[in-house]
């Protein structure tokens, strides 16, 4: 078996002397560059947890990145997130050494405080989506990247004045807008893979609202639908957005009045009765969403029928 190890960094300076690297220029915010950092030989699997925020553009080579159970090879150029407190991990092959290039950029919480992007960073949902639905670039959406980062590098070496935060602040926006921009750009370019998805997505839930122990497992929530489609319920939901303008929650809803919509129309079950078989626990509940959606309640709806 492999060794694991787990590395916890508070600092962006220790994360500097975890790798070798001389201290940082500005104690909250640094901009790495992957290629100037000392060769690591494989030692297993090595996993790491920063209390900053982390943007990476980076190729690997001979390693694999790691978030939760997931894991991808990074040997083309692509751009991932990670807010504080989420765990990943590197394996590198023993006795092999690690190959890697490109940036990163660490931006401890404190150097956001008091500026537009304290309350805005949390808005970007890309800070939670798992490594394997890290953003792939094209040529020229890493050449406007790189420029970018290479404008962050050169300001946070400048000697620190009244200017600094709030200019470093821009460029960080103005980075973050990029990576929604391409984001919606590979939401919408990879059509084969994200038709798949919505296809998967239909039949699990045609498949949860017609099985017969749904009294008992109950409605399905965003996270069990993302974790059964092996994607994190960020990802989905905002995939689900871009392609059918309604998150993961809307589809489930939809399915659940096109399945109650059918019952009520179809048999003389009580509106307690169907709202106990569509999994509710209160009867409610599920007039109280079903009003909300159709304008109508379960009764006035079937009363239309007849």
């Amino acid at each position: 078996m492999p060794s694991k190890t787990l590395h916890s960094f508070h600092s962006i300076a220790e994360y500097h002397r975890f790798r070798g690297l001389p201290a940082p220029a500005h104690p909250l915010i640094s901009v790495i560059d992957m290629a100037s950092l000392p060769t690591v030989k494989g030692e297993g699997e090595v996993n790491l947890v920063f209390d900053f925020y982390s943007i990476a553009l980076k190729r690997m080579l001979n390693a694999k990145m790691k978030y939760g159970q997931q894991q991808y090879d990074f040997d083309e150029g692509v751009l991932f997130f990670m807010a504080p407190g989420q765990i990943f991990g590197i394996e590198v092959e023993k006795d092999k050494v690690l190959e890697h290039s490109g940036w990163m950029i660490l931006i401890h919480p404190n150097f956001l405080w008091n500026t537009s992007l304290a309350g805005t960073i949390r808005q970007y949902d890309y800070f939670n989506y798992s490594v394997h639905e890290a953003l792939f670039l094209s040529e020229l959406e890493e050449a406007t990247l790189l420029r970018l980062i290479g404008t962050i590098h050169q300001e946070h070496l400048n000697n620190i004045d009244r200017f600094t935060q709030d200019i470093l602040i821009a460029q960080l926006e103005l980075l973050l807008s990029y990576a929604d921009r391409y984001y919606h750009r590979q939401f919408l370019t990879r059509k084969i893979t994200n038709h798949q998805v919505l296809s998967q997505l239909e039949t699990l839930l045609t498949d949860w609202f017609n099985s017969p122990d749904l009294t008992t497992k109950g409605l399905p929530t965003v996270q069990s639908v993302a974790e059964a489609l092996h994607l994190s319920p960020t990802y989905l939901s905002s995939l689900l957005k871009v392609l059918t303008g309604q998150t993961t929650q809307q589809h489930i809803h939809n399915k659940l009045l096109e399945k109650a919509k059918q019952i009520l129309s179809t048999t003389q079950l009580s509106v307690s009765e169907i709202a106990y078989e569509l999994g509710f626990e209160h009867p409610q509940s599920f007039s109280k969403l079903f009003k909300a959606k159709t304008q109508l309640s379960p009764l006035k709806f079937r009363q239309s029928f007849n």
